[in-house]
């Protein structure tokens, strides 16, 4: 992500293409072309300055803020740029390589530039009642409700923060279109938000106690249950424990074994180890670019507003020694038994190219799940972002699921 101040919005077109600054899109006939931040910003130099060549070191500057990074990172980055454009090294159709010096935009733009689009209104902030209760070792927990409706109840899951999920670009069209339909319970877990951060030695038994006693304080009997990423394996030991309470079962980015138990080669155990290191070392610090690497799992295809919202979740929602302590227990969640005592019907949704989570996980809990329905979306980010198709895919589902 550059932390250079963003151009004024700008609409460019040329051939089929399409590159809008304002939306922060790369668009072509066919459709958006996705693209990381750092490739469209990389584009966007490029188009933005055609009438010359951007020297490498211009483009340093701009898109990295100056941070030092290796020419390899560039040239990856042209090299992905040429790839959405359909262009490579040797036509260099839109790219030119200006040898030892930078690169130039050389496609012909139209003449005529398309007024930028009409600014698009702030989404309502979602009114909501927040209230507190005790888990049975005293800890006190937040929990909000937000609709009207039958009650549909989310498992917590890391990062959260209820004061701010209504606002956060992460969470708030969660917690807005959850809401539509049904009274949308959800808390934050122990040691997250606005429940306590001093709460000791937790373990994943503890966050299945959390939702427990959130249940109890509400007086609920019988409800859906929804549960996100590791949340999804709380939903499922809550599911296994109470069938008389959970009507269905909704889970979505999910998993049964968290990364420590699933690890067989040396290179997953490897990547399962990074993240606690990541966390150890970088996340208290004021430079983000350690936590930007969560974001880069979580939201590949994010905007570049995207991942400073990311960043922005992971810095207000928890300390730094209590996200190693929730890797550490997420990497040693196994649920595989209490996956095969769940006896209400069960919504799986998983992105078919998610990155955080593969698919082939999701499809290990269809397995176990014996009133189950798998759903691929078409996403590689673990958590969907409002504008992707696939979020919308992910509401009609759940609502028709739950109606039907």
């Amino acid at each position: 992500m550059s932390s250079a101040e963003p151009a004024p919005s700008r609409v460019w077109r040329w051939d089929d293409f399409v590159l809008d600054t304002g939306r922060y899109e790369l668009r072509h006939a066919d459709g958006v072309i996705r693209v990381e931040p750092q490739v469209f910003d990389v584009l966007t130099q490029l188009v933005s300055n055609h009438e010359r060549f951007v020297s490498k070191e211009e483009l340093f500057d701009t898109v990295w803020g100056g941070r030092f990074v290796g020419e390899a990172a560039l040239t990856s980055r042209i090299k992905a740029v040429r790839r959405a454009l359909g262009d490579d090294g040797e036509s260099q159709r839109y790219i030119r390589t200006v040898r030892g010096r930078g690169y130039q935009f050389v496609g012909t733009l139209h003449p005529e530039e398309s007024a930028p689009p009409p600014a698009l209104p702030e989404p309502e902030v979602p009114r909501q009642h927040i209230a507190f209760c005790r888990a049975a070792d005293g800890i006190r927990l937040a929990y909000a409700m937000v609709g009207e409706g039958a009650p549909l109840v989310r498992a917590a899951n890391w990062m959260t923060h209820l004061g701010y999920d209504i606002e956060s670009p992460v969470w708030q069209h969660w917690v807005r279109d959850m809401s539509v339909q049904h009274t949308f319970i959800r808390y934050d877990e122990r040691g997250c938000g606005l429940s306590d951060w001093e709460a000791g030695d937790f373990t994943f038994d503890d966050w299945v106690a959390d939702l427990e006693s959130v249940v109890e304080a509400l007086g609920l009997e019988r409800f859906p249950l929804l549960g996100v990423s590791q949340g999804g394996a709380v939903a499922v030991a809550y599911a296994a424990r109470h069938p008389d309470r959970v009507s269905r079962l909704v889970l979505c980015g999910a998993y049964a074994r968290g990364r420590a138990v699933r690890a067989m080669s040396d290179d997953e155990k490897r990547a399962a180890a990074l993240d606690l290191e990541l966390a150890r070392v970088g996340w208290g610090r004021d430079d983000p670019a350690f936590r930007q690497v969560f974001a880069a799992q979580f939201l590949p295809d994010g905007t570049r507003t995207d991942w400073a919202a990311f960043d922005q979740l992971q810095r207000r929602t928890t300390s730094p020694e209590n996200a190693v302590r929730f890797l550490e227990v997420f990497a040693r969640i196994d649920v595989r038994d209490q996956a095969c005592r769940v006896r209400c019907p069960t919504l799986i949704l998983h992105s078919r190219d998610d990155h955080r989570v593969p698919m082939r996980y999701g499809e290990e809990l269809a397995t176990l799940i014996p009133d189950s329905r798998l759903v691929a979306l078409a996403s590689n980010n673990h958590l969907l972002t409002a504008t992707e198709p696939a979020w919308q895919v992910f509401c009609d589902e759940v609502n028709g699921f739950l109606t039907s």
